[in-house]
């Protein structure tokens, strides 16, 4: 029997190396070599093309590719499919990440069977069909032909597929699937690799629209190696803690939508429930006269919400005060108590700063620049905001304000929910139409101008 050899992967780029190095000199990154057996055969030899071992295809030119709207495959849930970008393309291979528990299996069978009009194949690698089958009671009581088969082997999968010809294939989960042509333990870089390829590969030729479930590792990216994020079209990821009830489903990829589209969820006893308008869960407690609470409105994607800034901001009783954000760029946050100590003068060096995005969520809108120092200076002078002011504004290193983007959205959204005072940028103010706002709307232009408004 011949000796099996042995190559070292990077598990970030897989670029391969005859024998263990420190750093990837592809990627860059140090320690990310792991041992995988070399296969006995080629992939390719177990997977063939559909209509046989040659290639049908056929270069082209560009003009005469026919490009129209792809077909999309409506999933019932509003949320799901505006993350999508309008739902899920047939053909399409799509992953979705998350910690364990958080409720990403859940997500995907109640959808799966609010889809009665589809034939749907489950393929489970961690969960038995009666675990499956009281799940499913728990979510819905409707009957769905929603085939469920328990498998961890690809080539029986893929046999499977062939002989149920569904319209959409949910494996949860890929670090479970293997294949026979590695030696290796299923979860293993090479395994992951491969299996995603060959499932890819049958996608792309029989048009099916694949759904995989991955796990993540403790640095919270996606378990298995950083090319299983490139060989799938939509990256999705499940957030939230588990001690909160709100949970979020962000796409980080999209070859079919945009990237900045965010959904909310619910948690609740019989499943998921979408958020349909999240600002009233998230400024559903009643904060009138606390300090250090300040009302931003952010955008996500296309949908305008009006999110709680909450700041803590007391006296360091160690010699190095600390700094910390939940939901928020630490960076930033020092960036902009630098501006307030420089450009306002207002002594914070001594102070300890906490910052918190209320509801579990994590923004990345620069328009909240101007809510986080309100929040902080509010907290600092134990004055209180008026819960009828809302505000929006990028703060800048020379403290200006400076203009953001959708502001008509933001203003529509403040003013739907009862808000009668918006703070903005003045720059925002040109070409804007304040006859029909019923919402008075404050102009500034540095972060002076806004705090006299706030706290006289």
């Amino acid at each position: 029997m011949a000796k099996e050899k042995t190559v070292y992967v990077c598990s970030n780029c897989g670029q391969e190396s005859p024998k263990w190095v420190g750093k990837c000199p592809s990627c860059g990154l140090w320690n990310t070599y792991v041992e995988e057996i070399v296969r006995k055969e080629p992939i390719a030899k177990r997977f063939q093309a559909t209509q046989g071992g040659a290639s049908q295809v056929k270069p082209m030119p560009l003009s005469a590719i026919e490009a129209g709207e792809e077909p999309r495959i409506n999933l019932h849930d509003a949320e799901l499919n505006r993350v999508l970008g309008g739902g899920l393309v047939r053909g399409s291979l799509v992953l979705i990440g998350g910690e364990p528990g958080i409720g990403k299996s859940t997500l995907v069978l109640q959808t799966v069977l609010r889809m009665p009009e589809r034939r749907i194949l489950y393929v489970s690698g961690e969960e038995s069909a009666r675990q499956l089958k009281l799940r499913a009671d728990r979510l819905t009581s409707r009957s769905n032909d929603c085939l469920i088969v328990c498998e961890t082997s690809l080539e029986q999968i893929v046999t499977h597929i062939k002989n149920v010809q569904p319209d959409l294939v949910i494996i949860d989960s890929i670090q479970t699937i293997s294949t026979e042509a590695l030696e290796s333990s299923p979860g293993s870089i090479a395994q992951v690799r491969e299996c995603a390829a060959a499932i890819l590969r049958f996608a792309k030729e029989t048009h099916t629209a694949v759904i995989l479930i991955g796990h993540i590792n403790k640095e919270g990216s996606i378990a298995g190696p950083k090319v299983l994020e490139h060989i799938v079209d939509t990256v999705l990821q499940f957030e939230g803690d588990q001690h909160y009830m709100y949970r979020i489903l962000r796409s980080i990829k999209n070859r079919f939508g945009s990237t900045a589209e965010l959904g909310i969820y619910e948690m609740r006893q019989d499943g998921l429930r979408p958020v349909s308008n999240p600002s009233e869960l998230l400024l559903s407690q009643e904060h009138e006269g606390m300090s250090g609470i300040a009302i931003a409105s952010a955008i996500e994607g296309v949908r305008p919400f009006l999110i709680e800034t909450q700041a803590l901001v007391s006296t360091a009783v160690y010699g190095n005060p600390q700094r910390s954000a939940t939901g928020f760029d630490i960076r930033r946050m020092n960036m902009l108590l630098a501006v307030l100590e420089k450009r306002v003068g207002f002594k914070l060096a001594q102070k300890d700063v906490f910052l918190n995005i209320a509801g579990g969520l994590r923004v990345n809108d620069p328009a909240i620049d101007l809510a986080v120092i309100s929040a902080v200076l509010s907290s600092n002078m134990d004055a209180a905001i008026g819960p009828e002011v809302c505000m929006a504004g990028e703060v800048g290193l020379s403290g200006e304000i400076r203009p953001v983007n959708r502001i008509e959205q933001r203003i529509g959204e403040a003013e739907k929910l009862g808000f009668r005072r918006f703070i903005l940028p003045r720059q925002n103010l040109q070409g804007l139409d304040t006859a029909k706002k019923q919402i008075e709307l404050i102009p500034v232009r540095k972060v002076e101008e806004a705090f006299r408004v706030l706290f006289g």
